[in-house]
């Protein structure tokens, strides 16, 4: 993706210039620019839709001490318990806001320099406060789009598919952290007596699926293979397109029909198969127009070959352009990739290497879900696994996602001391306070050239995706598996449950679901959960699904633990046990964030979330 979305820097400039709409906000009598100005021809009603994709932040580098993995997957030193991490590690779920924990914000809030930051400082944007910016902006446009009238059919057709899909992604990301809420889908007026009730989980979905099926029917499947994205012809990979839409639609009557949202919505903690049906069609049509086998090929998404897996998290490219396309369905804007280095010193670099601070290492339970290179779970009947040799012959997604005991950490000469991970009780990588904790490191978005030796780091671009590929396959198979019934099922026409997964493990040269997991839902089930802990490792989708597939709770989940082992003479491990060292705090109050105070005191029928 370009660092610039615009179509034209002048038709931008318009937009940052308008402080809003005469008859739908307040604004000054002295501004100089009209409605007729924005909203009456195609290239300056984009201008003003394009801020939309500039109020997506970045949760890489939204902070200088940052995290977006809030779930059992991560563990961070002693010294960095300011982190989000830690700080809901230990049930201090306001930690989200600035101010609400210990130094920094998430990408959740903004930095405190307040809200609707759009410019290309990644640590001013705010998932909260640019989320309800992107609905009024998204409802602004719909508004006037009868003022649209220099423009074709098509381009009227994309302005407003743009609008009815960010107006229901910026609700979907809201929902996702904070539950049902008032679905807006009007102008509010600023003089207006706000009385709007909060919608269950279900109800605020629904609203949102229309929008999104509404979106798809009127966007192109390929921006470059359509007459309005000539003038941007190359620039168009991010753009939102039908499939875009069509996958919002699924993730999120997925996540409706989950137990967790559907038990808030409906009391039964189950999944809706229903809806899961709907989320699994949504998701076939997706597969039906993308490059994949058996797709018509008018959508560009596709899985990437197994040797740029790692793109689809991170690049190395001094002009620091948007990794992972075209298997990235949506992600970002990339802008100041030079961040990225800092995101890596202070998050996954121990010092010695040239990290400045406390580290996040893979906390060990979570390891334990990479299976054997033979497809089987570790603890399986004929896994192979060898706890003497416990990191040989595993899933090939192991060694591009962890880096354990012995593992090169730089490519020179320099620096021997640390030029191979020395993880072990003792190891001078193996630091509680400042290196890692657990035993492991993060591999998936660092390389042995991140360094201060190699100095590779300064060329790296890190941007979490907000959805590839990947993850549709495997919600299509959680949709049609607890829609249909059984792993073998599948929407008519396209593919089955089991299918769909097998597809993401193949291309890691992982074998087929053994037959063993086939036999039930539930036991499918839990192989497909291993298989998203695995595939999707760290891209802050495992908070989301532990929480609504409701097992957020058990002692399983909320367990952290750590490696202990001395490092025999042939180099393997030896007395290798595994300990807990944090017991997640969550209770029923955590299946969602707290609202702000100051903002759920508005009005009394807004309400605050249960328990907080």
């Amino acid at each position: 993706m370009s660092r610039k979305l615009a179509l034209s820097v002048s038709a931008l400039l318009i937009v940052f210039g308008l402080a809003s709409c005469k008859k739908y906000l307040d604004r000054p009598m002295a501004a100089n620019i009209s409605e007729q100005d924005v909203f009456t021809n195609f290239r300056s009603f984009q201008g003003f839709t394009e801020e939309l994709y500039h109020a997506l932040p970045d949760m890489t580098k939204s902070t200088w001490n940052n995290e977006w993995n809030m779930g059992d997957d991560i563990l961070s030193t002693t010294n960095a318990n300011y982190r989000i991490n830690a700080e809901f590690d230990n049930g201090n779920y306001r930690a989200w806001q600035t101010g609400g924990g210990g130094w920094d914000n998430s990408w959740l809030d903004d930095n405190g320099s307040g809200p609707n930051n759009l410019g290309t400082d990644p640590q001013r944007k705010g998932l909260w406060p640019l989320s309800w910016y992107g609905i009024r902006k998204a409802n602004v446009g719909l508004a006037n789009l009868d003022k649209l009238v220099n423009a074709t059919e098509e381009e009227k057709n994309v302005i407003k598919g743009q609008l009815l899909f960010f107006r229901g992604f910026f609700h979907f990301q809201l929902m996702s952290f904070w539950g049902g809420l008032p679905y807006i889908d009007t102008v509010l007026s600023s003089s207006a007596k706000l009385d709007l009730p909060r919608l269950n989980y279900r109800e605020t979905a629904l609203k949102a699926a229309k929008d999104f099926e509404d979106a798809a029917a009127l966007l192109p499947a390929n921006w470059d293979n359509s007459p309005v994205g000539q003038l941007t012809l190359g620039l168009n990979k991010m753009r939102v397109t039908s499939g875009v839409a069509l996958s919002y639609k699924g993730k999120n009557l997925l996540y409706a029909a989950s137990p967790m949202q559907n038990q808030q919505s409906t009391g039964n903690n189950s999944y809706d198969a229903e809806l899961c049906k709907q989320a699994a069609d949504a998701f076939a049509r997706v597969l039906k127009t993308s490059s994949e086998p058996g797709g018509s090929g008018a959508a560009q998404y596709k899985l990437l070959p197994w040797d740029r897996w790692s793109e689809n998290v991170f690049t190395i490219s001094p002009d620091g352009r948007h990794p992972g396309f075209p298997e990235v369905i949506f992600g970002p804007p990339t802008y100041e990739s030079w961040r990225s280095r800092w995101s890596l010193v202070n998050m996954f670099i121990p010092p010695p290497l040239g990290g400045e601070a406390g580290i996040s290492s893979p906390a060990a339970n979570y390891v334990a879900y990479f299976g054997m290179a033979n497809g089987l779970p570790l603890d399986a009947a004929g896994s192979g696994y060898n706890a003497g040799d416990p990191w040989s012959n595993r899933d090939p997604r192991f060694y591009k996602s962890i880096t354990f005991d012995g593992v090169r950490m730089i490519r020179g000469t320099a620096n021997a001391a640390y030029r191979f991970a020395e993880l072990f009780n003792g190891g001078n990588l193996r630091l509680e306070n400042t290196a890692s904790r657990s035993g492991y490191l993060v591999r998936k978005f660092v390389t042995d050239g991140c360094n201060n030796v190699d100095n590779e780091w300064n060329n790296i671009n890190i941007v979490v995706p907000y959805l590839r590929l990947a993850d549709v396959y495997l919600m299509y198979a959680e949709a049609v598996l607890q829609g249909y019934g059984t792993p073998q099922s599948s929407v008519p026409g396209s593919i089955t449950a089991v299918e769909a997964v097998n597809r993401v493990r193949a291309r890691a040269n992982v074998p087929v679901v053994d037959a063993r997991y086939l036999a039930s839902k539930d036991a499918f089930m839990e192989e497909l959960m291993r298989e998203r802990a695995v595939e999707l490792a760290f891209e802050g989708l495992r908070w989301h699904d532990l929480r609504r597939w409701n097992v957020a709770d058990q002692v399983k989940y909320r367990n952290k633990t750590v490696i202990d082992f001395d490092r025999g003479s042939d180099g393997k491990p030896i007395n290798l046990k595994e300990r807990v060292v944090v017991t997640r705090v969550f209770e029923k109050k955590h299946n969602w964030l707290p609202l702000p105070n100051n903002q759920v005191n508005l009005y009394p029928t807004f309400g605050q979330n249960e328990g907080w």
